[in-house]
């Protein structure tokens, strides 16, 4: 689904406007401080959040490098995420196994 980004009068004057698209609404306007991005370690591209300011209804959505350029140069706040692995879930599982306080393993 596109984004978008206009000046827009309607919140304060001069702000910055992200215009993307509801999957229940349609078409909306958020401001930076609407959105959430997280990027992937190599900073290119990540998925973006928000919460629809009609229906409440929270999404997610791929944000490839254009996305993300869009995003960042209408300052909305990012996060570098580090996807988990297929190797550590396949290392946690067999460490679940063998370790009699599971527990242990999510404080280390």
């Amino acid at each position: 689904m596109p984004i978008t980004f206009v000046l827009m009068g309607d919140r304060r004057p001069g702000m910055t406007t992200i215009k993307t698209t509801c999957s229940r609404c349609g078409d909306i306007h958020l401001t930076p401080d609407d959105v959430a991005l997280e990027l992937r370690p190599d900073g290119r591209e990540g998925d973006y959040r928000f919460t629809c300011p009609s229906c409440t209804f929270q999404q997610r959505r791929p944000a490839n490098s254009r996305v993300v350029s869009v995003l960042l140069a209408t300052g909305v706040h990012f996060e570098v995420v580090n996807p988990i692995t297929e190797m550590e879930i396949e290392a946690f599982a067999a460490a679940l196994e063998t370790e009699p306080d599971p527990l242990r393993l999510l404080a280390g």
